[in-house]
């Protein structure tokens, strides 16, 4: 009876042992007793004292992503239209299109027109280290490769997107032609493309030529993931012959939260240029910010 325990007490042991699955168990509630019954069971002259762990999936890290770019949406979904973010606080965003059309092209070309590039736009921005955003046309990107890789290249600028060749979505846009509903989303998918490989910082903005939209135009748009952007702040600097009105229409208008609408295209907004010091000295009177589009819209 006697010579048996020892025996059974190690079955009795190596079942618990098993059930636990940790060898460290059994040497240590043994104590050495018939050591080499257990030391043959698990295959050892000695156990370990310790085993090393095994990363689990819930600690293993997790692939860090990216956060999705400033106005993106789900896609498949009709994009939100916004004309201003909140109303609270003292920031404003200040806007500027880039049109190209081919109509524009041929200007170039044929010499009728000197630039559609307002680099006196950029250099006061950049001296006065102030944000803006731009609204940039695929064809208007390819044409200055350089001037985009510079609005891309400051960090105080986000690229947005004004279609491939400024083609209305609607009928009776200022007299832009019209683009096919059946190219609408295929336009605006290009023209990210084109804008994205500059880097920088990308949105998922999207302002439409002319601010003509309609429900067709809206739901073309649907899969691209976007947020499109009017304005409640149209500057009218488009081929205004003085600098005076553009100020003027900027001032009487502005309010925090404001999107204020401006052209980068010098020919066809020659006075931009020269009317922005203005505003901007009207905006820091009002005690107004310039801020990212971004920012402005957050607490929207």
């Amino acid at each position: 009876m006697l010579k048996s325990l020892p025996t059974r007490l190690l079955t009795v042991v190596a079942v618990l042992a098993t059930l636990a699955g940790t060898t460290a168990l059994v040497v240590g509630l043994v104590g050495g007793t018939g050591g080499t019954d257990v030391d043959a069971r698990f295959g050892g002259a000695s156990a370990p004292t310790a085993t090393a762990p095994v990363p689990s999936a819930a600690t293993s890290p997790s692939p860090t992503v990216a956060p999705p770019p400033p106005g993106a949406t789900r896609p498949g979904t009709r994009p939100p239209v916004v004309n201003h973010g909140a109303r609270t606080g003292n920031r404003v965003a200040l806007t500027f299109d880039a049109d190209m059309t081919d109509g524009m092209l041929h200007s170039l070309r044929t010499g009728q027109a000197k630039s559609y590039a307002n680099l006196k736009i950029l250099d006061l921005l950049e001296r006065e280290e102030l944000p803006a955003t731009f609204f940039l046309t695929g064809k208007w990107v390819e044409r200055y490769p350089e001037v985009t890789r510079r609005i891309a290249g400051n960090d105080r600028f986000e690229l947005a997107n004004h279609t491939y060749g400024h083609e209305a979505f609607t009928g009776d846009c200022y007299g832009l032609p019209r683009l096919p509903v059946s190219r609408m989303t295929a336009d605006v998918a290009k023209t990210f493309e084109v804008v994205e490989a500059y880097g920088g910082r990308q949105t998922r903005y999207f302002r439409f030529p002319g601010l003509c939209h309609d429900g067709t135009a809206l739901s073309a748009l649907a899969p691209l993931g976007l947020t499109v952007v009017d304005g409640d702040v149209v500057s009218g600097d488009p081929f205004a012959t003085a600098w005076k009105p553009i100020v003027t229409a900027v001032l009487s208008k502005v309010q925090a939260g404001s999107v204020i609408i401006m052209h980068v295209t010098e020919e066809n907004a020659a006075m931009t240029d020269e009317a922005l010091p203005h505003i901007l000295a009207g905006l820091r009177e009002r005690g107004l910010q310039p801020a990212l589009l971004s920012e402005v819209l957050a607490a929207t």
